[in-house]
């Protein structure tokens, strides 16, 4: 058995080794992505284009204009003096968020009154206007105390604050959104390579011909697919080596865990995705079929239902029950315990049982349909 595996896994080596466009996917298009998504998606709102409308032209509303360009969260983009200007700024974008004013901010302010500042925010997209008020609050909130300690101090008194709030990020401090998404995207990476090789190398061998000699050899079906999957999944455990060092040079993202339980839990999950291939393969009669079916299943799934962009928790309560047909789900959460905060198996034990049953049933059911496709021929 042993010798017959051996021989397959040669074979594919030998076809691989011939097609190099393949190598060249297979290989560059990882890091590509690991790039492209690293850079492209991000969560971080930053240098929001803000135009103010300062009607009181004080110098207590310069400073408050001067406190909130002082980060690298705003950035202004023009002082108008007309009203009527603003509908067109936010009309034609040429601003997120135009500040308005009153021109009774320091009469109001130091006669005790309350003084309503207004914040105009683009909300056409909902998150980011969302952000943008979180960010004017706290620079409001800065200011105020900032006033409250001046006025205070005029008068001799010196600001007691009761509680004072130290927020701490653990795992995350410099809450950077690379460090959120590169587990992800080293999940979809992998199970997109490899359950698309897996998937076409098998149909491929439908579509020449030659599947029908290898039914009539000595050669398992079990040796088979070990045989065939094997180099993918080399291939595959090393792209996952190749992103982790890319996604440190990169983006500076470590392992915090053991790494010899991260390579572990990653051969679990490769199996995972190529017992996904194996079955994609068998419901496929063309190269075609296969690539569009292992598209569909490994890529929509990985980055729609995973949590790797969209927090399951949030979803309704049957779509969090479909996300369990993606294994990266699983292979998620494992992949944030080991690298990001750094703990053992004890943290995600039932995460690997999830992807037992995953690669039990899909191979199952990939037996039982191959076995009815090959009674009705």
């Amino acid at each position: 058995m042993l010798r017959r595996t051996i021989a397959i896994v040669k074979k594919e080596f030998r076809q691989l080794k011939r097609d190099k466009r393949l190598l060249f996917v297979i290989f560059f298009f990882p890091v590509m992505l690991l790039i492209m998504f690293g850079y492209a998606v991000n969560f971080d709102v930053k240098h929001v284009k803000v135009v103010v409308y300062d009607q009181e032209k004080s110098s207590l509303s310069r400073d408050f204009i001067n406190s909130l360009f002082n980060s690298e969260y705003f950035d202004l983009v023009d002082i108008i003096n007309n009203e009527g200007e603003i509908n067109e700024i936010l009309d034609e974008k040429q601003a997120q968020c135009v500040i308005v004013i009153p021109e009774d901010l320091s009469k109001k302010l130091y006669s005790g009154r309350e003084v309503k500042i207004q914040f105009l925010i683009d909300g056409v997209d909902g998150n980011t206007a969302n952000i943008i008020n979180n960010y004017a609050n706290l620079a409001t909130l800065s200011f105020n105390q900032k006033v409250t300690r001046e006025i205070l101090a005029v008068k001799g008194i010196k600001q007691y604050e009761p509680i004072k709030l130290d927020p701490q990020f653990w795992f995350n401090p410099e809450l950077k959104t690379a460090k959120f998404l590169v587990p992800g995207l080293i999940a979809m990476i992998l199970i997109v390579t490899a359950v698309i090789s897996v998937a076409l190398s098998l149909v491929r061998e439908k579509e020449r011909g030659t599947i029908e000699q290898i039914n009539v050899s000595p050669l398992s079906s079990i040796e088979l697919l070990i045989g065939k999957t094997f180099p993918f999944v080399i291939i595959s455990f090393i792209n996952a080596g190749l992103i982790l060092v890319a996604s440190y040079f990169l983006f500076g993202v470590e392992v915090k865990g053991s790494i010899p339980l991260l390579f572990l839990t990653t051969i679990i999950f490769l199996i995972a995705s190529t017992s996904l291939g194996i079955f994609i393969s068998v419901v496929s009669d063309s190269q075609q079929v296969a690539f569009t079916l292992a598209t569909f299943a490994s890529l929509l799934p990985s980055v729609i239902l995973s949590g790797f962009i969209f927090p399951i928790d949030s979803m309704p309560f049957l779509i969090q029950i479909i996300t369990n047909v993606t294994p990266v789900k699983f292979f998620l959460i494992i992949l944030r315990a080991i690298m990001l905060r750094g703990v053992g198996i004890e943290a995600f034990w039932d995460q690997l049982i999830y992807l037992g049953i995953f690669i039990t049933v899909l191979v199952v059911l990939g037996t039982i349909i191959n076995k009815k496709k090959s009674q009705a021929a």
